[in-house]
């Protein structure tokens, strides 16, 4: 199980790398592999500026689709629009090209409160 310790994450099975005022966000590679084959990932909330745990998107699968949380607070400033012909990178590389969105940040102390390569660990068991 691949858990970078660079990046944060949260309960909800994403990940996020701060650069600045800009978080990548994506899924982990827990998540990608508990929904198997990724069909379809939609997000119809570019632009617009939402809440930590607000729904910016889903993510379709063979069997099942998931709701996407908001991890940080802020205005969504880019799709990784290659998902929309090649939604399989979020299977073969969750942390690379399978990034998701970008946020630019609006409540920079919610970063503390997001959880380490460890804790994440600990919450998956691995």
């Amino acid at each position: 199980m691949n858990i970078p310790s660079e990046l944060k994450y949260t309960k909800d099975h994403e990940w996020i790398k701060v650069d600045g005022d800009i978080a990548t966000v994506g899924i982990t590679d827990f998540a990608q592999s508990e929904l198997g084959d990724i069909v379809y990932v939609e997000v119809e909330t570019l632009d617009e500026t939402l809440d930590k745990e607000e729904v910016f998107g889903t993510v379709e699968a063979v069997k099942t689709v998931s709701d996407l949380f908001l991890p940080l607070s802020g205005e969504i400033v880019e799709f990784n629009e290659s998902l929309e012909d090649e939604p399989e990178k979020v299977n073969s590389d969750p942390y690379g090209d399978g990034w998701m969105i970008k946020i630019k940040i609006s409540e920079a102390s919610e970063i503390d409160g997001l959880m380490s390569a460890e804790d994440y660990k600990a919450l998956i068991g691995a």
